[in-house]
């Protein structure tokens, strides 16, 4: 019976992951790199000045004076001071009200808006190049980007359930999991693959595991739609209210009387001095200008991110009225923290390094499976001559190799594109996918024997010539940055110059072993099928 259920698991492990294996792949490139969107955001926009820094105090009256002026009717004004990665300026954000007997509903995008503004002028920061940056690339390990979002999270839900069901599988079928972790033979082809894929599996699985649980925690409502329509129906306005009430959100009610709104600053030092000094990391301001206005002072702290809690203030007298708790009940606070998990937003730069080097351990984990899958069938060949096997070959050539030449041209197409071009930000994206449909197509009109190598030194000039790009379109270039001390913009150089060198020495590790094998003499197919009919039944099921 144990027999017989550690086969089952095996092939349940093998299938749901080979079937999946590449938009997992896409999920585990793209996602990781959302652990250093904030730094792609800046070298994707070369003409925005550098960070500010300034005493929240002041940061907030110089955006109080602009949003007086610029959305003086709002509902909500959001302000965001600058203070870490997340927040290098002065952020602003507000919405307006809905207007009353509208014809048909207004786009909601129509009523928000906001603004990076300037610290020293008060004004908006100047217009930079479109680009979607760092946050489209993070946005598409979620949404895949071309897809309708409702049908984007329900098939990611899908895919994220049968990735935590390849890791329990992955579990049951490794037994001697510990001796794994410690194994690896290089030189035995597929046997190489398989301690390389066991070894990368055993190292990340914690972070596998977290990260994949977490992410379904973010699709609770897509897998379990009843509970919401249990207990709402399809009342969206009923949603929304018991939902910000439950996190200490209580909606206000607008007097339609005029009044001044109070000074903010004082609000944010008494906040600080109730904290004991810890500094504020957001203002929001309900109904600015009405006579039933409140300001409430907020910090972020934990993992969670919303553990620090707030305090509400009179917006018209400044009396200090509540305490707004940051973690209102228990099971907010389990889904919080799962999600700041998977978000990594509280982590500091060697655990963002972490992040980082897990995520890529993940990627090279579902590469190697796949690869696995056709080293194992290689030597046989009826295996080798079956559309099926072709297509994996393929595919894995097209997507381990070529989507990291697509997010190479994504950069690309950010310094060569004209800056004034119209829907400039989508023809980045749209560039990155046009590459990759190109890489898709070149191992099947090239033998994937060639085609790996040939897509390595690909992406090893794509990668490796970024920074001579940088320096030749911008005035950031490597030198400047380094001699600024500016380690975000001369980081991003250095990554991508080390990158492509990486991927020059796979590409000359390709090119020789596809040599040797051309001079050898090759395997007749008679050996190959009787070599295959000696193999393990069950190991060549999986």
């Amino acid at each position: 019976m144990n027999g017989a259920f550690r086969q089952s698991m095996t092939w349940l492990h093998t299938w749901t992951g080979l079937v999946f294996c590449w938009i997992l792949y896409f999920m585990f490139v793209t996602g990781t790199l959302g652990y250093v969107d904030a730094e792609i955001d800046r070298w994707m926009k070369p003409e925005q000045i550098a960070p500010q820094q300034a005493a929240p105090a002041e940061a907030i009256t110089v955006a109080a004076r602009y949003l007086q002026r610029e959305a003086p009717g709002a509902d909500r004004w959001f302000i965001t001071p600058p203070g870490g990665r997340d927040a290098p300026h002065l952020r602003v954000f507000w919405q307006l009200p809905t207007p009353e007997n509208a014809e048909t509903p207004p786009d909601p995008e129509s009523l928000r808006g906001q603004e990076l503004l300037d610290l020293d002028t008060g004004e908006p920061l100047p217009e930079v190049r479109e680009t979607g940056g760092g946050q489209v690339l993070y946005r598409m390990h979620y949404l895949l980007h071309y897809l309708d979002r409702d049908i984007a999270y329900r098939f990611i839900g899908v895919v994220t359930m049968l990735m935590f069901v390849g890791l329990i599988t992955g579990i049951v079928v490794h037994k001697k999991i510990f001796k794994e972790f410690f194994t690896f033979r290089p030189g035995k082809g597929q046997r190489s693959w398989l301690d390389m894929h066991n070894l990368l599996s055993v190292t990340s699985l914690p972070f596998q595991l977290m990260i994949t649980y977490s992410g379904l925690i973010f699709m609770v409502t897509v897998w379990m739609p009843g509970i919401a329509l249990g207990t709402f129906g399809f009342d969206v306005q009923r949603t929304q209210t018991v939902l910000s009430e439950a996190v200490g959100q209580v909606p206000t009610e607008r007097a339609n009387e005029a009044a001044p709104l109070v000074e903010l600053a004082p609000l944010l030092a008494d906040a600080q001095m109730r904290w004991d000094g810890a500094p504020a990391t957001g203002v929001e301001v309900r109904l600015p200008g009405d006579a039933n206005a409140e300001v409430a002072v907020n910090r972020s702290e934990g993992i969670a991110r919303i553990g620090g809690g707030g305090f509400v203030y009179n917006g018209v007298t400044g009396d200090y009225e509540r305490a707004a708790p940051g973690v209102p009940n228990a099971p907010i606070a389990i889904a919080a923290t799962l999600i700041g998990l998977h978000e990594g937003l509280f982590a500091g730069p060697v655990l963002r390094w972490l992040y980082l080097f897990s995520g890529l351990i993940g990627t090279a984990m579902v590469a190697t499976g796949a690869v696995y899958w056709t080293a194992k069938r290689k030597r046989t060949g009826v295996q080798r001559q079956s559309r099926g096997y072709r297509f994996v070959d393929a595919l894995n050539v097209g997507t381990i190799m070529g989507l990291p030449i697509a997010i190479a041209a994504y950069f690309w197409a950010n310094r060569l594109l004209p800056t004034g071009m119209e829907h400039r930000a989508d023809w980045e994206v749209h560039a990155m996918f046009l590459v990759w449909g190109l890489c898709l197509l070149h191992p099947v009109v090239r033998s994937t024997k060639h085609a790996w190598s040939e897509q390595a030194w690909f992406a090893a000039a794509a990668f490796a010539l970024i920074p001579v790009l940088n320096g030749l379109t911008t005035q950031v270039h490597l030198g400047y940055s380094l001699r600024a001390g500016d380690w975000v913009l001369a980081s991003f150089d250095l990554v991508a110059l080390a990158t492509g060198i990486a991927f020059a020495m796979a590409a000359l590790l390709m090119s020789r072993r596809a040599a040797g094998r051309e001079a050898s003499q090759p395997v007749e197919l008679e050996d190959e099928l009787s070599s295959s009919l000696n193999t393990d039944t069950g190991a060549a099921v999986a």
